[in-house]
């Protein structure tokens, strides 16, 4: 069983037989997609009000920045297809 404890600094998640803390899984970001649910993730543990408003806000501004790198790869490759489909016509 994990509790929850919170220091000044951060929270942290324990295990409850040994106090040691708990490994957090790998967080998916691999396109928009997974990067908007990690974002409603966000949302719903500030409404829970398990993670700190200000924190919340900043981890949501990093997620969007991905996001738009994310777009901004998505639309250099198919730039990138128009291209080489206008050259190979031409």
């Amino acid at each position: 069983m994990a509790r929850r404890i919170s220091t000044t600094d951060r929270a942290e998640t324990l295990d409850g037989a040994t106090l040691l803390p708990v490994p957090t899984p790998p967080i998916n970001l691999h396109d928009v997609e997974a990067v908007r649910r990690e974002m409603a993730r966000v949302y719903r543990a500030m409404k829970a009000r398990t993670i700190d408003t200000q924190d919340g806000t900043r981890l949501v501004y990093v997620l969007t920045q991905i996001a738009k790198l994310h777009e901004i790869v998505e639309i250099e490759r198919r730039i990138d297809e128009l291209e080489r489909l206008s050259s190979e016509r031409q």
